[in-house]
């Protein structure tokens, strides 16, 4: 299975068209999206496919998922999340069952302990073959037992066109994932990335 993953950009990132330039560049089975807004659920407009969206409420943005395929088994999972007043909204992972294996399409927390708290219920949640991918807001080594960082070791995002942090991650447990690559950045400021998994 081939699985490319991008976070948009929301405010002024990539669009429909860009990701169908992927897709026909790089023929995946599933492209999991992060940040993806209103004119992104055009896609299938564009590359045929079935497109679904996990909204998050309050966000002008959403979780989503494209597939060549006509149908996928695929649900929503929360997370911890901060009761902080202000802060961030509730997060939600979008699992997609797929051919033996679950993959969990994620926009994790900015804090450092959040995010791995996030991490951990999901890897507990969700039995058997999964892969975790998306977008990590992880600085640092990110360890679970059981799971391996497969995802592209290189910089996939660069904060305010500056600083760079390798973001966009892949985390796997009873899964075999090769042809890593992040691609060029494109109109996002983060990465996409492209790799094949296998049971």
């Amino acid at each position: 299975m081939k699985i490319l993953s991008w976070n948009l950009l929301y405010r002024k990132g990539a669009a429909a068209a860009d990701v169908a330039n992927l897709i026909e560049e790089h023929t995946p089975d599933l492209v999991l999206l992060q940040e993806s807004t209103s004119g992104i659920r055009g896609l299938p407009a564009h590359a045929g496919g079935r497109f679904y969206e996990l909204p998050w409420k309050g966000k002008t943005y959403a979780l989503a998922a494209w597939s060549a395929q006509d149908a996928l088994d695929i649900y929503s999972l929360e997370l911890p999340f901060s009761r902080v007043p202000g802060k961030f909204p509730p997060r939600v992972a979008q699992v997609i069952r797929f051919d033996g294996m679950s993959i969990a399409n994620v926009h994790l927390s900015h804090g450092q302990l959040l995010n791995r708290r996030q991490l951990r219920t999901i890897a507990r949640s969700i039995e058997g073959p999964l892969a975790i991918v998306g977008d990590f807001n992880a600085v640092g080594l990110v360890l679970m037992r059981g799971f391996k960082d497969v995802g592209p070791k290189r910089i996939t995002h660069m904060a305010k066109r500056v600083v760079p942090f390798r973001l966009d991650r892949c985390l796997v447990r009873d899964l075999t994932c090769s042809n890593v690559k992040a691609l060029k950045r494109g109109p996002s400021d983060h990465r996409p990335m492209v790799f094949d998994l296998s049971t």
